[in-house]
């Protein structure tokens, strides 16, 4: 078990402050002294695969830790009270200053984002998009530049994430059948 894990990290309630917060098997605290009951679910994040018109799949450079300096796909955490579409379209603004035109559901997967000496575990929902237009493409918000890449050019040891990475991998290959 990684010392980040919740059960290595968190020991009073946030409720009262107890130390008698106890970890169970179903991914959960109880706590003693006021009966807290806190779940460690999965938060959602969404990732954009973005083609341009030489199919060549858009990847962008984190400029933030985690993996500083990583491959990623655009995206991000869903805002609480967010619909997943939304923040596919909020991030891609945000990070690359484009506008989708038009966006479909891909696949998910699981994903540990170690912050802050925290594990959060993550479901990370892939959306194919296309983009109304490049023309005023620019790297802003948590990513430090982006590069396109043709399918079978993508150094995937640069991908930081173990979930974009699969995301990539799936992607890729069932745009080559």
């Amino acid at each position: 078990m990684a010392p980040t894990f919740p059960e290595k990290v968190i020991r009073y309630c946030p409720k009262c402050g107890s130390r008698d917060f106890v970890y169970h098997r179903d991914n959960s605290f109880l706590c003693g002294s006021c009966s807290f009951h806190l779940y460690i679910n999965s938060a959602a994040a969404v990732a954009a695969l973005i083609v341009n018109e030489k199919g060549e799949l858009l990847l962008t450079r984190r400029a933030i830790e985690p993996q500083l300096g990583m491959l990623d796909l655009p995206g991000g955490f869903v805002d609480v009270m967010e619909t997943v579409e939304n923040a596919v379209q909020r991030e891609i603004s945000e990070e690359l200053n484009l506008n989708i035109k038009e966006m479909k559901y891909f696949m998910s997967y699981p994903n540990e984002y170690v912050f802050g000496g925290l594990s959060v575990f993550t479901t990370d929902l892939a959306f194919i998009c296309r983009i109304e237009s490049f023309k005023n493409i620019k790297a802003e918000d948590d990513i430090s530049s982006f590069e396109f890449y043709k399918p079978g050019d993508i150094p995937l040891d640069e991908i930081g994430s173990v979930s974009i990475k699969e995301i990539v991998k799936s992607f890729v290959k069932n745009n080559n059948n």
